[in-house]
């Protein structure tokens, strides 16, 4: 015993030889882990806060919504706190007029292009094949064309929204142009990833107008400009364009200022489309109407402090919503609870039936333009068969 007394005295006087007691060693190693975990949160911060991601202490938030719930939602917009509403709309909006989506396993656009022989199925939407190879796509084109579908509940619940005076923009990601279709004005919107509306020469930069492309789509033939001979694409947005300016400078001046973000039919996968949530302000709620959840935060963002995406499941969410079903049935629900449901019914109801009166008095005016070209490609006929 008085050994190990001893032997524990010599360790204690080596220590105290060093000028550091084991205490103090620990103090200081407990001080230095301490300086360290504070540098590493300091540069954890200073990152974050450069890019954009920094969110604030849980117990610093602000209380948004009184629920995060649907509820919740209609009650912030029943209070009048909802000035400046910005949607965001994906695939998912135009499924129920029949427009298949991308991704979609068996339905999606990109599943159904074996026929075309594609080096993959992106390659339709690269501009570098486009180039090359023009002809896949417009034969797509052709039965996608707009014109050829209706606008969905969806669609007109955004047109609702802007006629009670609530929308300050709406952003696409469509190119389908049924916003404009459901009477949306242009001013309102922004097509991020471009639209059918216009379409220029690739060579000279002469633009043409939607019908004078659609006559040539539905011709079969590949459109070429009138000028040079160019290949006319339409002003949709390939892989490996840049995105419209318009997109970029009314993100600047829309989302600062935006008070309600509803984001519809979007599996928020693309960038810089997806991004676009991070933009609105934290006192900004956020409203998802998906099939499924989109746009949360990953782990690593959670893990290094970031407030990038949405939170619906954080204990310390105070401000972002998730409805998951169709589009077209949140959008109905939404009018619903706010007193706009019969409204949107009768809306829905009335342009659909003025779309197909239309329709059918262009269908009326083509057949005697057909019929009277019948005769001349018979004399045609009968003069080679002569």
């Amino acid at each position: 015993m008085a050994s190990a007394e001893r032997e524990d005295n010599e360790t204690r006087g080596e220590d105290s030889a060093t000028g550091v007691s084991s205490e103090t060693t620990s103090r200081s190693s407990r001080h230095g882990t301490s300086e360290d975990e504070g540098a590493i949160d300091m540069i954890r911060r200073y990152l974050a806060e450069k890019l954009g991601f920094y969110e604030a202490d849980s117990e610093r938030k602000p209380k948004i919504l009184d629920d995060t719930s649907i509820d919740g939602i209609i009650k912030y917009i029943e209070e009048g706190r909802c000035k400046n509403l910005i949607t965001m709309a994906g695939a998912g909006i135009s499924t129920s007029a029949g427009i298949p989506d991308f991704r979609s396993p068996g339905s999606g656009l990109y599943h159904n292009l074996e026929k075309y022989n594609l080096p993959d199925p992106q390659a339709i939407f690269e501009i570098g094949f486009f180039r090359l190879n023009p002809k896949p796509f417009f034969t797509l084109a052709k039965e996608l064309y707009p014109g050829s579908f209706k606008p969905t509940v969806c669609h007109y619940f955004i047109r609702l929204l802007n006629e009670k005076g609530l929308l300050r923009r709406h952003y696409t990601q469509n190119i389908d142009t049924l916003e404009r279709v459901a009477g949306l004005p242009g001013e309102k919107i922004v097509e991020a990833h471009g639209t059918f509306h216009t379409s220029h020469c690739l060579e000279c930069k002469q633009e043409y107008s939607l019908s004078w492309m659609k006559e040539r789509i539905f011709a079969d033939v590949v459109p070429t400009c009138d000028d040079c001979n160019g290949v006319v694409k339409p002003d949709i947005v390939f892989f490996g364009e840049n995105l419209p300016s318009r997109f970029f400078s009314c993100v600047e001046k829309d989302f600062p200022k935006c008070d309600l973000l509803i984001i519809l039919g979007s599996s928020l996968a693309v960038q810089p489309f997806a991004s676009l949530i991070d933009r609105a302000p934290k006192e900004c709620p956020r409203l998802l109407v998906n099939r499924e959840k989109a746009g949360q935060r990953d782990r690593l963002m959670i893990l290094l402090g970031m407030g990038s995406g949405m939170d619906f499941d954080s204990e310390n969410n105070t401000r972002d919503v998730a409805w998951l079903g169709d589009c077209d049935d949140g959008c109905q629900m939404l009018a619903d609870k706010l007193g706009w449901g019969d409204e949107l019914r009768k809306l829905v109801k009335e342009e659909h039936a003025r779309i197909d009166k239309e329709k059918k008095e262009e269908a009326s005016k083509k057949k005697p333009e057909e019929s009277k070209k019948e005769p001349e490609e018979k004399k045609k006929t009968d003069s080679i068969s002569q």
